[in-house]
């Protein structure tokens, strides 16, 4: 059996997909934002087609859900970070093991490092935007040195729908604080090729990252109501 080579070209809805995706990663939208087919469409400069399509792929992915006559960013419940973050805790770490092994070679090592230095100079700034910016970078930098696709678009997935979360909270110092401490034990672990440290350090800041995100947006240990930004 034969079948004739499919064109490559990404479609309007794959640009429209993308494009929105990467506003949902921005760690610029807020759990309930409201995204209206009609209004993309005219923003956008296309029709309601491919703005439908891509909406109804990120419905399918969890990082919207239909809503009415828009679709809007959900409202995470404590179980919905529990589960969230159960999966993170199993796939993340062993990722980055793949990955200690290689960045002892400083030229491979470098987006990763670019991406600390960034991270850190945003903190001492006090820029919040750029440290959301950085972060996403280092995540970026060594997913791609992970030799499985399948795992990096699984470990993608998930980290995305935490964005919602992190909206809410990497404005606060002590958060970034966290963050970072976490984010440097890694890089340690990293430069010294060493593969299982690498995995404990990740496990650590995926625990520390979700300890401060429940904290922050006020969800107690038993709570399953949306997640809220807390007053002041």
């Amino acid at each position: 059996m034969t079948f004739p080579v499919m064109d490559r070209t990404p479609t309007l809805g794959d640009k429209v997909y993308q494009a929105l995706r990467t506003h949902l990663r921005s760690g610029t939208v807020y759990p309930g934002e409201s995204f209206h087919e009609a209004a993309l469409a005219e923003q956008m400069g296309v029709s309601r087609t491919p703005v439908r399509e891509a909406l109804s792929r990120l419905a399918n992915e969890g990082l919207l859900i239909q809503s009415r006559r828009s679709f809007v960013t959900p409202e995470l419940t404590r179980k919905d970070i529990d589960d969230i973050y159960q999966i993170r805790f199993l796939v993340e770490p062993d990722a980055i093991r793949l990955v200690a092994a290689r960045t002892v070679d400083p030229v491979l090592r470098a987006p990763i490092e670019a991406a600390m230095t960034a991270t850190i100079a945003a903190d001492r700034a006090g820029d919040v935007k750029a440290f959301r910016e950085a972060n996403a970078m280092f995540r970026a930098a060594w997913l791609a040195l992970v030799p499985n696709e399948r795992l990096v678009k699984v470990i993608d997935l998930h980290a995305d729908h935490m964005q919602h979360v992190r909206a809410l909270t990497l404005g606060a110092p002590e958060i970034r604080a966290i963050v970072l401490r976490n984010l440097e034990r890694v890089m340690a672990a990293l430069r010294a090729g060493d593969s299982e440290a690498a995995a404990a350090a990740m496990l650590e800041h995926l625990a520390g990252a979700k300890r401060a995100y429940v904290a922050a947006v006020g969800l107690d240990e038993n709570a399953q109501q949306p997640a809220q930004e807390t007053a002041g």
